[in-house]
């Protein structure tokens, strides 16, 4: 049997935060996956389930490491579950009045030292400090989408953020069997999403302007380049949307034209083509 470890919270049972949860619980960690929307717990669950099986089945875990991480696996509605947690992460939408509504909630339920972390790239811890009693205890703890198989994650410090608690975020998530990057200031995006955004604007560019289809540029950046996976694939794997609102955060944070989205970004947005998650990006899915 797996060691227990103490309790984590997870706040937003999407695509993110539901595999957080299931890393953390994995790993031997008692776990709290909130969200206001039972449908989107029952969703995570089915989704968590239907992974775990294919796992197992592939042998990959054990029947026994997934029935006893469940086990430790909390579904919960209640805002309260999280207050004995000793870090909490949150994976709500990427919208900073509901970030701020949460934090402001999860300040004054929370344990004082306990770590409120963002798992956002593009809004920045410190935008979330100041409605935080004790903002030292405020990171960014930034997984990569698949959180259950990307093994890098990156700790961000704001200004207002402790040694103490950057610490304790670093340790967290070596506990977790990931590896950390400590950034030692803030800036939007981070660094592995900055790199790939330059990446993901060129690949359009290439596109919208007629240069190759979607297809070929995948193919050269994967036979050419060596990456594992297209930029066009990758942006309908982690959602069009997504990528268009990280773009659209730093438009609005430097009204600096050049990084206002691209207009294909932003015509897929309106049309709910969102990648794999809705059936058709760049790509179709069934």
């Amino acid at each position: 049997m797996t060691e227990r470890k103490g309790l984590v919270a997870v706040a937003g049972s999407g695509t993110m935060g539901s595999q957080i949860a299931m890393v953390a619980a994995l790993a031997g960690y008692d776990v709290v996956l909130q969200d206001i929307a039972k449908e989107s717990l029952t969703k995570a669950n089915d989704m968590l389930q239907a992974r775990m099986k294919r796992d197992v089945e592939k042998g990959r875990r054990t029947p026994e490491e997934v029935e006893e991480a469940f086990l430790r696996l909390e579904f919960t509605t209640d805002v309260n579950k999280m207050k004995d947690a000793e870090i909490v992460i949150e994976a709500v939408i990427e919208n900073l009045d509901v970030k701020r509504e949460l934090f402001k909630q999860l300040s004054e339920i929370t344990k004082r030292d306990a770590i409120l972390a963002t798992n956002s790239s593009t809004i920045v811890s410190s935008k979330l400090a100041d409605i935080v009693e004790n903002p030292a205890r405020v990171c960014n703890i930034h997984f990569f989408n698949p959180a259950l198989v990307m093994e890098m994650v990156e700790v961000v410090k704001g200004p207002h953020t402790s040694d103490e608690t950057a610490e304790k975020a670093m340790a967290f998530v070596r506990s977790i069997g990931k590896t950390p990057v400590l950034l030692k200031k803030e800036i939007s995006g981070f660094i592995a999403n900055r790199i790939l955004g330059k990446v993901f604007d060129e690949a359009v560019f290439l596109y919208e302007n007629g240069y190759a289809t979607h297809e070929e540029i995948d193919l050269i950046c994967k036979k050419a380049l060596n990456h594992p996976i297209g930029p066009f694939e990758l942006m309908d794997l982690v959602g069009i949307d997504v990528s268009y609102n990280a773009r659209l955060q730093r438009y609005r944070e430097s009204g600096d034209e050049r990084d206002k989205p691209a207009k294909l970004l932003e015509e897929k947005v309106k049309k709910g083509e969102l990648g794999r998650k809705t059936g058709k990006g760049f790509y179709t899915y069934e």
